[in-house]
């Protein structure tokens, strides 16, 4: 059996994630948020498809099974929302899944940024509606991401990279204020 990656296309990396991945053969889904609930159950997290680690076997097989046949048979719904009304209705405690879900400290997004630019591995244009103001956002991102290396780089203070902030994410704050023309 094989272990499958995946990751939604909007999903930067700024750092190698795998060494922040468990290695802990019990894990059989380590998968992002939206928004990290510190203390919460993972089954109660607001989990994202955008970057999984899956591992296969039995269990995991029967998930992917009964997603994606759920899925094909959800008319307007996405394979994260099926995977959302699975996890609600217990898949995962009825399928013995340990499921670890993925602070937003070190696999940020625009739903909620991490807090530390010293600690962020990947940031996914989540929570947009459109494309362009992905690609225009995430360029902010990588724009703020060169000036914190380059700060980091000329700084003998330590406690100076911690003040850092993202630029706010106005592309896709607005995005949700577009009217988009079907294709078609």
């Amino acid at each position: 059996m094989t272990n499958m990656f995946s990751q939604d296309m909007d999903v930067s990396w700024l750092r190698n994630p795998f060494p922040r991945l468990s290695t802990n053969l019990t894990d059989d889904l380590q998968i992002s948020t939206d928004k990290f609930l510190a203390g919460q159950p993972p089954e109660d997290q607001l989990i994202n498809t955008g970057f999984y680690l899956v591992r296969s076997n039995n269990k995991t097989i029967a998930l992917f099974e009964t997603w994606y046949g759920m899925k094909n048979n959800s008319e307007g719904k996405k394979e994260q929302d099926v995977l959302i009304d699975l996890m609600k209705m217990g898949i995962s405690r009825q399928l013995g899944i340990a499921l670890t879900t993925l602070n937003t400290l070190y696999f940020s997004g625009f739903c909620q940024d991490s807090k530390d630019f010293r600690a962020v591995i990947t940031v996914h244009a989540n929570c947009c509606r459109t494309i362009s103001a992905k690609v225009a956002d995430l360029k902010a991102v990588h724009r703020d991401w060169r000036r914190f290396k380059a700060a980091v780089a000329t700084t003998t203070n330590k406690t100076y990279p911690a003040s850092f902030r993202w630029s706010a994410h106005d592309a896709c704050y607005h995005s949700w204020n577009t009217s988009i023309t079907p294709v078609g």
